[in-house]
Formats: structure tokens, sequence, C-alpha cells
């Protein structure tokens, strides 16, 4: 399994939320860019960088200059989501470096959208399934839905997406455990379609247990921010068991 540190853009800063509410941002880095010399040096494939002015805003507003500025800062790949509602919106960011682009909301509200970006950018569209208590939610985490974020999950496994990135809302931000049920459920269901865990990691425990889920990968952010344990020490532990 692989780990991806999270970089969450507001205002051009590197900023962690809780359960997505924009009143608990803390800022972590005012130039996000530099941190990613040591992540890279310690063995880091790829990043993960949410536009959260653009996920909040529906893409009206965004954070694309910083976003150039990380793709240019570092040859690790970079996967970027938050407000991309169109094959516009992902031209744009593959032009600014990014190699994957995160689709959220367009699953939901535009799936015709989603095939085609597919289809047009092979292997490099990531399909986010943001759930509360196993239902999706969109527009930046501030809009339910009801829909079954299994059945979501199969949906775009089906029209090709290269990962669903799996996070559940209410552990997010919160370093309480990630979701292994539900992560283990979804990775099962559309196999071989690689899943990608996100939200609650807080120890190196529960990186060990996301292994044990089938994810292909998974995200950490606030863990890394706050010291609670090195990326390299995360690295170790999603490839090999505790003692």
């Amino acid at each position: 399994m692989l780990i991806y540190p999270a970089i969450d853009l507001m205002g051009g800063k590197a900023v962690r939320l809780q359960q997505g509410k924009r009143e608990t941002a803390k800022v972590y880095a005012k130039k996000p860019w530099e941190l990613l010399a040591g992540w890279a040096a310690a063995g880091v494939p790829r990043v993960h960088v949410v536009d959260l002015d653009a996920a909040l805003s529906g893409g009206t507003t965004h954070n694309r200059d910083t976003i150039k500025k990380i793709a240019a800062a570092t040859t690790m790949d970079i996967e970027v989501g938050g407000g991309v509602r169109s094959l516009d919106d992902c031209r744009r960011l593959y032009d600014l470096g990014a190699r994957f682009v995160v689709l959220g909301t367009a699953a939901i509200k535009d799936p015709e959208m989603v095939e085609r970006a597919c289809a047009e950018f092979p292997r490099r569209v990531i399909v986010a399934v943001d759930a509360r208590e196993g239902k999706v939610s969109v527009e930046g985490w501030t809009e339910d839905t009801g829909l079954d974020a299994l059945e979501i999950g199969e949906a775009v496994a089906r029209a090709r997406a290269a990962a669903v990135l799996y996070t559940d809302i209410g552990r997010d931000g919160m370093r309480t455990g990630p979701n292994l049920e539900a992560t283990t459920r979804l990775a099962r269901r559309i196999t071989p379609c690689p899943v990608i865990a996100s939200g609650g990691v807080g120890t190196l425990e529960d990186i060990e247990q996301v292994r044990k889920t089938g994810a292909f990968a998974v995200v950490i952010g606030k863990a890394l921010y706050e010291k609670a344990f090195t990326v390299e020490d995360a690295i170790k532990r999603a490839f090999v068991k505790s003692l």
C-alpha cells in the first residue's frame, strides 16, 4: 500500500479542516510547495492536493497559481481535486502539471461528463466518493444526496476511473481512525479498480489496518502535520507488519 500526503489549499495556504467544515481551518504552511522536498526524499510517489476554495465555491474561486507552484516544485506525481466540473477544468489542471485529476460532485451531477473524462484521459481520472454514514455528499461536503456510496463506487469503476478515492467525512481531520469496514467492502466490490482510502488516520496502527482492507493507497494529512508519526514511518508500516 502506498502513502499519499495531503495538501488542502485555502487562500494559497496548506490547511486542514475537521469534517470538511470551513470554520475549523488550521493553517500548517503558508508556502505549501515547501512541504514537498521532505516527502520526496522519503520516497513518497504521489501527493494528494485539494483546492478547498474551488470545492466550496463550485469552482468560481481557486488556487491554480499555488497548484502550479506545487507541481513545478517536485517530480512526484500530483493528483488534484476540488471544484472540477468539466472537461475544460480537467485540462486546466493537467496543464498546470497535475498527473491525475479528482472528480467528485461531477460523478453525481454529471456522470456522462465523468465517463467522457475517463475516455479522453485514460488512467488519469480519479473519482472521489465522499460519504457520511454510507451516503454520498457533494459540493464540498455541504450537500447530502442519499445515494449509496458502494453503488456510486461501482458505477465509476465501470466508467474505468483510474481509482476511487473513498473518504469517510465524519472521520476526516479527526484522527479517530479510518472506516475500515466501509473501505473493505468497497475494495472488494470494485476490484480490480484501486481504492484510495482517506479520512481518520491518526496512528501507525491505523495505517496497518487500512492496508488489510485491500486499499491501494491511503491519504494522510493532519497526523503528518501534527507529527503523530513521520512519513518515513508511515511508509514502513504500509509495507511491513508490526511485531
